[in-house]
């Protein structure tokens, strides 16, 4: 029972092996309100299984935008947009090794996206050892809202492998290594770049990126029964790319039982990153470099996350229509700091406005049947 409840920890570092998704119905309400963006709408997942061997799933999720973020406010209108994300899997279990294959299509007025996964897991060592790998190929479109002229493609593939090792009784540890490669328009054709012109203010020119951009990341993790019939699990994580970026997270999340029925979870997440080479807030003058960028996600910042959640599991095995079903709550609070993008909405001297931060809520609401 340990070893199983640690492996179920670990989920977010390895797929587990050998044993079938199980039949559920989820219903997930999510929303997102911070730094001018608020983003709510509902998802849906079934996934049903056949002869023990095969489980197949289908999901459908809805985001509802509403930016007035300060990339928009400060060169464009604020807008309202909807995303929609449809997805179908299939898992196939053969001996002790599953093999996963889905397929996605998200849309929206100005992008689509279309991507195929291919996932491997595989025990070993008396189901002490599981290996995972995986492929994606992501293929987008671009398009830009009032503008006919124009449209361009990226092309993105996702390698992955990850190892999984039963260490004791309490105690797993797992690694995963990612290697991600992106070819075609990888920018937003939104965006711009400020630069300092004659009269000693500023104006704005289209940002500019390369066509290519190769990633790595690898993660480290340890999940621990702790005495106390609770979950602690704890992971590292170093990421670098072609663009210069370098980043590194670290997380912590308990997961502690309170009776039979009720599950408390807390977790705690650091992230810090490194700029972009060809990012900079205010460039010296127009076309000072071959690419450019101001988006404040390639800047150099740091961000917190502290969460929290809770959830009631109700049995109902001797209802014929469904076995249990599960209502689970979760409130994540971020604060975002950044240390080389300014707050421009504030009227100064060019490169003397304040540092931009803001803090941001997500909220999730899962309700699950399983069958």
């Amino acid at each position: 029972m340990r070893a199983g409840w640690i492996l179920l920890l670990a989920v977010p570092l390895c797929v587990r092996a050998a044993v079938l998704p199980e039949d559920r119905f989820d219903l997930l309400g999510h929303q997102y309100d911070g730094g001018g963006m608020q983003i709510e709408g509902p998802s849906v997942l079934v996934r049903k299984s056949f002869a023990d061997t095969v489980a197949v799933s289908a999901n459908y999720y809805v985001d509802e935008v509403s930016a007035a973020s300060i990339d928009v406010v400060t060169s464009a209108s604020p807008y309202t947009e909807k995303r929609t994300e449809k997805s179908v899997g299939l898992d196939y279990l053969r001996g002790k090794a599953i093999y996963s294959f889905s397929y996605g299509n998200s849309k929206e007025s100005d992008f689509e996206a279309n991507s195929a996964h291919f996932d491997l897991s595989q025990d070993f060592f008396g189901d002490l050892t599981t290996l995972t790998m995986g492929y994606s190929l992501g293929k987008d479109e671009v398009f830009r809202s009032g503008d006919n002229t124009f449209s361009d493609e990226a092309e993105r593939r996702h390698f992955r492998i990850g190892l999984s090792q039963v260490l004791t009784r309490d105690l797993v540890a797992s690694v995963k290594a990612e290697l991600i490669t992106d070819e075609g328009y990888l920018n937003n054709p939104y965006r711009s770049v400020r630069y300092l012109n004659s009269a000693g203010s500023y104006s704005f020119e289209p940002e500019r990126y390369p066509r290519t951009r190769t990633s790595e990341a690898t993660t480290i993790g340890l999940s621990y029964y702790l005495p106390w019939r609770a979950g602690l699990h704890g992971e590292y994580r170093m990421y670098d790319d072609s663009w210069g970026i370098d980043a590194t997270s670290w997380q912590v999340k308990l997961i502690q039982p309170l009776g039979q029925r009720w599950t408390l979870e807390t977790r705690y997440r650091r992230y810090n990153q490194g700029q972009a080479d060809f990012y900079s807030d205010l460039f010296p003058y127009q076309n000072a470099q071959n690419f450019l960028a101001r988006d404040k996600e390639l800047s150099d910042f740091d961000s917190t996350v502290f969460g929290v959640g809770i959830g009631v599991q109700f049995n109902r095995a001797e209802r014929e229509t469904f076995n249990r079903a599960g209502l689970h709550l979760w409130v994540d609070q971020f604060q975002f700091d950044y240390n080389n993008f300014r707050d421009i909405r504030v009227t100064t001297l060019p490169g003397q406005e304040p540092l931009y931060s803001f803090d941001a809520t997500v909220t999730r609401l899962l309700f699950t049947i399983w069958y």
